[in-house]
This record gives C-alpha cells, structure tokens and sequence, in this order.
C-alpha cells in the first residue's frame, strides 16, 4: 500500500500517530512507513483522518 500526505490541509490532530505508532511517527524520515503495519489497520487509521489530508492506494497482489 502506498500512503500519501498532503500537509497543505493537514489539521494535526493526531490520529494516525496515536492510531498506529509504528506507521505514523512524527520526527522520523520519512514519517510514515506503511510496511510497519496491515493493510486492514492501516486504512482503518488513515479513514479516521479529519482533514483528510492522508490517503491511501492499496496495491494488487501478484
């Protein structure tokens, strides 16, 4: 799964960093690492973001 952020309409209110740590941690380059958490856990994080300012595109598997 790709994971896209656009910063422009991000509200920071935190749900993907308290949503899954792991995937989300602020300070890190690059903050977000999509392998470091499901599918499943990672869409139910990023369909939580207010702003929407997080999307994702799930990739087909071979």
């Amino acid at each position: 799964m790709d994971i896209y952020y656009n910063v422009a309409i991000c509200e920071h209110a935190g749900e993907c960093v308290r949503g899954n740590p792991l995937v989300f941690e602020v300070g890190r380059k690059p903050w977000i690492i999509p392998d470091n958490g499901d599918v499943a856990s990672n869409q139910s994080v990023i369909n939580r973001c207010p702003s929407g300012a997080l999307k994702y595109l799930a990739k087909e598997k071979n």
